[in-house]
């Protein structure tokens, strides 16, 4: 796996390209074993082990959470589209920045489960045969016409805010960190985030079609798009983690950056020097959000750099 090399607290590390792993359909439910309420050491020595087993524990949760049940005209097409979406690192870097922070992994897993429904609600409205985009499109066969995927996309934004309040336990006192981290879901994905990120998309695709932006309008896109789903991810990692606000405040800047960088290189035509300069800028400036902590957990966080 292709890398470049960083310096972090004075040390060099090896940025390596960002893990993927394929999405998956399930037409039964799964149980999801209970974890228990802890603040334990994370090792993260294997990069691509340690992001592979948040995926399948994010999955498992998702899959609990919505089993295939009556009425079967609901959940089916629900169940559906919230697996035939891309995975990507959003929800891995939720879970990342909570045990970044000193949090455990069950502390983040509903707000990492919400995230994705969050962006396949998204993805499937932004993938319905009536609407073009610049972003790479899906190769999936549509089971469902496009009335019950975009009736099913509305439902899927408000489940995945159910299934983030029904994580609250009062044993653990996390009320306040989940009502915050519910206010920082709707805001990223609102009208100011990634629908206003869409619909800038859009509005510079009917002004100069694919693939003809300028860098200027590929990163405002970006920013509002990836930058935003990311920065809330990292963020509502801290905030379950029980992060200090600078903490908190670091990881979402980081997360924008990922982020950016991550809407920018999947929409790079060609070698277009100037997005790959400004890329590289950004590489630099997240790298350094990463500065002062635990060098032994960051050398495998900044794995979500690419």
């Amino acid at each position: 796996m292709a890398g470049v090399v960083a310096q972090i607290n004075g040390k060099p590390i090896l940025i390596h390209a960002l893990f993927r792993s394929n999405p998956s359909r399930s037409s039964s439910p799964l149980s999801l074993p209970p974890l228990s309420w802890r603040k334990g050491k994370v090792t993260m020595s294997c990069k691509r082990s340690y992001l592979a087993s948040i995926n399948e524990d994010v999955k498992a949760h998702l899959k609990h959470a919505i089993p295939v049940r009556e009425p079967l005209a609901v959940y089916e097409p629900m169940h559906y589209l919230t697996f035939a979406a891309p995975w990507n690192t959003a929800p891995a870097l939720c879970v990342a920045a909570c045990e970044l922070v000193g949090g455990h992994r069950s502390l983040a897993l509903p707000a990492a489960s919400a995230l994705h429904l969050m962006y396949a609600a998204s993805y499937t409205h932004d993938n319905l045969p009536l609407q073009e985009s610049c972003r790479p499109k899906s190769t999936i066969h549509h089971e469902y016409g496009p009335n019950i995927e975009l009736l099913t996309g509305d439902s899927i934004l408000p489940f995945g805010l159910e299934v983030l309040a029904k994580s609250d336990d009062p044993a653990q006192n996390i009320s306040g960190r989940i009502l915050r981290v519910v206010v920082e879901i709707t805001r990223s994905v609102g009208s100011q985030g990634m629908i206003y990120g869409q619909y800038l998309e859009i509005e510079s695709i009917q002004s100069n079609g694919c693939g003809s932006c300028h860098v200027e309008e590929i990163e405002r896109v970006c920013e509002k798009y990836e930058g935003s789903l990311y920065a809330c991810a990292a963020t509502c990692g801290a905030i379950m983690g029980g992060g200090s606000e600078e903490e908190i405040e670091k990881m979402r800047r980081y997360g924008l950056y990922v982020g950016k960088i991550q809407g920018m290189t999947n929409r790079i035509k060609g070698n277009d020097k100037d997005l790959v300069k400004l890329v590289e800028e950004m590489r630099g400036l997240a790298i350094k959000e990463l500065e002062g902590f635990d060098e032994a957990k960051v050398e495998a966080f900044s794995s979500f750099l690419r």
